[in-house]
């Protein structure tokens, strides 16, 4: 009889792909356990799962070395939450989920923008509180986002992604990266700027940055007193990328006109001056919250833990920084 393989999630994932991983292996759901209580546990499991939320640092994998545990596949395409070079010295093999959930954060990306720039939350909120009395010439006037400068920082799959998105409302493209990208300047018209030439021209402004210290706010009080009077910014990324206190500030005296945030420096806690801005839109982290992203997420977790399991590669393996690839 073949011992099926013991894996632990730890958290609830989308009902599709858990019933995948329930005819694959037996599964321990985390959901509910302490962040202790989920590490006690990992020895005796095959592979894991792990979310954003879930840290496991030098000392966590250190414990872990020698264990049955072979493979840390993160749902997420973000991994600063663990350590991949002290992992590989404990020889485990630590997979992400790339290029399954680019549409859909980019979709939040212009779903937040235009939120932000057409006053729709504070529109919500008056139909609900039963005071709106009916249309009006100055009623909640916003701005139109056609033709406006996009200035895009962090230029990989998501910040193109919402480039191309964006072609449809005549906006005019800017980007910054750590180096400039031809492809995708070939095929959008978009232009490299240095990044503080990017938040001095840009009315439109969206963060798409991976976490780190090299991207700690990188976006911080100097850089978000360039920006014009009116400018909107969204953040996607991470939210240590942006300084939040500088945020308020430059939200609550100018020159910023507004902000749209699914990301947060100190998440999930949430500054209650962001709270109390009327010019700001606040969303729980939902950028890959479809059904079809969470599941294909989950899915891709999946076949990197039974090719692992198997013998074979990981297909979505990650090099430590240290290996010098």
């Amino acid at each position: 009889m073949v011992t099926r393989p013991r894996i632990l999630i730890s958290r609830e994932i989308e009902a599709g792909a858990l019933a995948q991983f329930q005819a694959y292996a037996d599964i321990e759901l985390g959901e509910g356990l302490s962040p202790a209580e989920i590490q006690a546990r990992l020895p005796d499991c095959d592979a894991a799962v792990t979310m954003l939320s879930d840290r496991l640092d030098a000392s966590a994998f250190g414990q872990l070395a020698g264990s049955k545990l072979k493979i840390v596949a993160n749902h997420a395409v973000g991994y600063e939450n663990l350590d991949i070079s002290a992992a590989a010295a404990a020889g485990i093999v630590v997979c992400n989920t790339p290029d399954v959930l680019t549409q859909a954060t980019a979709e939040l990306a212009w779903t937040l923008l235009l939120a932000l720039a057409r006053r729709l939350i504070e529109g919500d909120a008056l139909v609900r509180s039963g005071q709106w009395t009916g249309w009006a010439p100055t009623q909640l006037l916003g701005q139109s986002v056609y033709g406006r400068q996009l200035g895009i920082i962090g230029a990989g799959r998501i910040g193109q992604a919402m480039a191309r998105m964006g072609t449809g409302f005549g906006i005019s493209l800017v980007y910054h990266s750590r180096r400039p990208q031809l492809d995708f300047e070939r095929t959008t018209g978009a232009k490299w700027l240095p990044l503080d030439e990017l938040m001095a021209t840009s009315e439109l402004i969206s963060m798409h940055l991976p976490g780190g210290t090299e991207t700690h706010h990188l976006i911080d009080a100097r850089r978000l007193g360039l920006v014009q009077p009116g400018t909107l910014l969204v953040n996607t990324g991470r939210g240590p990328t942006l300084e939040e206190a500088a945020l308020i500030e430059a939200l609550q005296s100018g020159p910023l006109a507004g902000a749209a945030l699914d990301v947060y420096e100190f998440e999930p806690a949430v500054s209650q001056a962001l709270l109390s801005l009327p010019n700001v839109v606040l969303a729980p982290h939902i950028g890959s919250a479809t059904v079809e992203t969470r599941r294909a997420m989950a899915l891709r977790c999946l076949s990197n833990i039974r090719a692992l399991l198997s013998g074979q590669p990981a297909p979505d393996a990650l090099v430590p920084p240290s290996s010098g690839a």
